[in-house]
């Protein structure tokens, strides 16, 4: 698949390497094309020097044929305009945008626009995002029996109360990720646009849960 990714600091760098190390096509856009040097000369995706938000430097790096787009700058309002770009004019389903201001997450959240403040972001954060991988495990207990995964759901799970979800499926919701925030369900929480979902279970039963939530919701649930 193709990766379209505009900024080559650290974390944009980084992106580009990982995703052409699992044989991904990439374009890497920098205003400044001595920030290229940082992808060093192992890198054989596309170099385009121009500003991210701009539709024919788009374009040059293949935005019409893109699975994934990320706004990695180090400005708040290129980034999120390049995203609104590439998700309402070129129509690329998986975009995200990284924030340095939190107070502004609710707003791009509104405009369907995932984000992450800068003091949580790292390359990995961003791969979870924009790869279909489906469930990635985040921690697993020292005697193996129960990991932490991030489960992504189904657009119909949206509304459902968290305890109705813990009821059909074998896993405890551990927290959720909002708005760019983690936050400890309560008894009436439900699942909101836009959330990522991390729940306890038993490793061999992780599948399971996956492939629940990855279909929509039962209409007896």
């Amino acid at each position: 698949m193709h990766y379209v990714i505009m900024g080559c600091g650290r974390v944009g760098s980084t992106l580009a390497l990982a995703l052409q190390n699992r044989d991904h096509s990439v374009a890497v856009i920098d205003r400044d094309s001595s920030a290229f040097r940082r992808l060093g000369p192992s890198f054989e995706g596309r170099r385009v020097t121009g500003i991210g938000f701009d539709r024919g430097t788009l374009r040059e790096a293949g935005i019409e044929n893109a699975y994934a787009f990320a706004a990695v700058s180090s400005g708040d309002n290129s980034n999120i305009l390049a995203a609104r770009v590439a998700r309402e004019t070129f129509d690329v389903e998986h975009v995200v945008a990284r924030i340095y201001d939190p107070g502004r997450a609710e707003i791009y959240q509104r405009l369907g626009i995932p984000t992450v403040a800068t003091v949580k972001w790292t390359a990995d954060q961003v791969m979870r995002r924009l790869i279909p991988a489906g469930a990635v495990s985040m921690h697993t207990d020292a005697s193996g029996a129960i990991t932490l995964a991030e489960v992504p759901f189904d657009a119909s799970w949206i509304g459902t109360p968290l305890t109705k979800l813990e009821s059909v499926t074998s896993a405890r919701v551990a927290y959720l990720t909002r708005l760019g925030e983690g936050m400890l369900p309560i008894k009436n929480t439900v699942l909101q646009d836009g959330d990522l979902l991390q729940v306890l279970v038993r490793p061999a039963e992780l599948p399971a849960v996956e492939h629940l939530l990855s279909q929509p919701r039962p209409s007896n649930i």
